[in-house]
């Protein structure tokens, strides 16, 4: 069974997210990780589970999500995977994190392995598929287990509202067909983990977000 532990991380509050289970390995989806502090929480974490890094993934590539990709990679020997789509945004990653005066960005390491819609990940003895979800991020991924019926969304979807479609890349009427015809589909009995803010499911947000109904 997948445990997930979420992490709110960096100046945009962001949730980074650990999935382990009863084997102790875990991935990394989304290091937030800022500051010295942030880093010492998570790595304290997965040292007192006696956890296992054994995936670091992002579900897309702006800067709040990369923050501690390089730590990662220099703690646990780990290489982002992403869609390759995001590659462009992750080589911009530290331009547009000095653009925001985040100064003590470190730069991210280049990904290992592109993610692809169908692709299977697994870890331990979990299993998590994952689908494109473009509009918020050209590359954006939403991975999700059927068996316990939950997902990480990035920040394609959010209680109450949906991801941002201005920032290079994006599109409002694409993120709209991604969450209608890609979340939706799984069901109403589905957990959201989102990028951001509290947990939600597909079915409170098909009947309540006004971005959506």
């Amino acid at each position: 069974m997948i445990t997930v532990k979420c992490f709110v991380f960096g100046p945009f509050q962001e949730n980074s997210y650990i999935l382990f289970d009863e084997t102790k390995e875990c991935i990394i989806i989304d290091p937030g990780c800022y500051d010295n502090r942030e880093r010492i929480a998570l790595a304290a974490f997965v040292k007192d589970n006696g956890l296992k890094p054994v995936k670091l993934i992002n579900t897309h590539c702006h800067l709040d999500h990369v923050f501690g990709n390089a730590y990662v990679a220099d703690t646990y020997q780990l290489k982002p995977e992403i869609n390759k789509q995001e590659a462009p945004i992750l080589d911009s990653y530290l331009m547009s994190a000095k653009m925001y005066g985040f100064n003590a960005a470190i730069p991210s390491p280049q990904p290992s392995a592109f993610l692809n819609e169908g692709d299977i990940i697994t870890f331990g003895n979990s299993t998590l598929e994952l689908f494109l979800a473009s509009g918020h991020s050209p590359g954006s991924i939403v991975i999700y287990n059927r068996k316990q019926k939950f997902m990480i969304a990035g920040d394609v979807l959010f209680y109450g509202s949906i991801g941002r479609s201005d920032l290079p890349g994006g599109n409002p009427e694409t993120l709209i067909s991604s969450i209608k015809n890609k979340l939706f589909s799984l069901g109403d009995d589905y957990t959201v983990y989102s990028g951001h803010g509290a947990s939600t499911t597909i079915g409170f947000e098909r009947m309540n977000n006004p971005f959506l109904v």
